[in-house]
């Protein structure tokens, strides 16, 4: 997994969630970065994960509200299928990003997976291959997964990942998107969410975090413990086109991987 993540490795005989059953032999190298991973204390992450999963949403912290502009909307969408809710995803207007669309981009993978990979909003190659996280920051992606034993394509379930965007649309010029923007693809997110039935999300980057947790902290402060959303235990971590402009953090983003890896056995457990 440091090998696909371009950090070195540390000497053998260090305590670490990089065990074999987790990293692939033939798991191809990435870009390089002279990075030192800081060993993981698999107690604490196990601890943490066990308490995340075993305790009640945080007092105070408000459920994800409904934000569609009427409730008759809502309960539309919350009754779709998969085919249903794709078609109603291609169709939407509910917002100006259908104006400057190339296509929407729905999301990928596999509608039996355990994992639920949330991202933020489609870029320029994203609009014109109608499918989140592509080029660079998508192969960094599927390194990532790859090195824990997870992927995008053909596998058996336990293996397989569903990756979706908060929004469906691109924003203009790659631009952040607006307040309303979020809130008009949020009912989309829940039911696919629903229809799938993740054992974990794993958010990244800031956009899909805040927008999920209803936090303005940024991603530093959020991620190394588990969150919930809609009940499902969720881990926060950096989007692969940030750690590409920062390979320095890509030690921290492995941690969360542990963690996530961690989380997701300790649910299947208790499933």
């Amino acid at each position: 997994m440091l090998r696909e993540m371009g950090i070195r490795v540390w000497p053998v005989g260090q305590e670490s969630v990089v065990q074999a059953q987790l990293v692939p032999a033939d798991a191809p190298a990435m870009a390089s970065a002279s990075v030192r991973a800081t060993p993981v204390n698999t107690d604490e992450l196990r601890k943490a994960a066990t308490a995340a999963l075993g305790a009640a949403q945080a007092p105070g912290r408000a459920a994800p509200a409904s934000v569609t502009e009427t409730g008759q909307r809502q309960a539309g969408v919350a009754a779709m299928g998969w085919e249903a809710l794709r078609d109603a995803v291609a169709a939407c207007t509910a917002c100006k990003l259908c104006e400057m669309r190339k296509q929407t981009v729905f999301g990928t993978g596999s509608t039996e997976a355990q994992w639920l990979i949330v991202g933020e909003a489609p870029g320029e190659q994203e609009d014109l291959a109608g499918e989140p996280f592509v080029g660079k920051s998508g192969q960094l992606l599927d390194s990532m997964l790859r090195a824990i034993g997870l992927t995008r394509g053909d596998a058996e379930p336990r293996r397989q990942v569903y990756i979706a965007n908060t929004v469906k649309c691109r924003p203009p010029g790659n631009r952040n998107p607006a307040p309303d923007e979020l809130a008009q693809c949020e009912p989309f997110l829940i039911r696919q969410l629903a229809l799938l039935k993740p054992r974990i999300i794993v958010a990244m980057g800031r956009f899909a975090v805040q927008s999920l947790l209803r936090s303005d902290e940024p991603v530093g402060r959020l991620r190394g413990r588990v969150h919930r959303y809609q009940g499902v235990p969720l881990i926060v971590t950096y989007h692969p086109a940030y750690l590409l402009r920062n390979p320095e953090d890509k030690a921290r983003a492995w941690d969360d991987l542990c963690l996530a890896v961690e989380t997701a056995k300790l649910a299947a457990q208790a499933a």
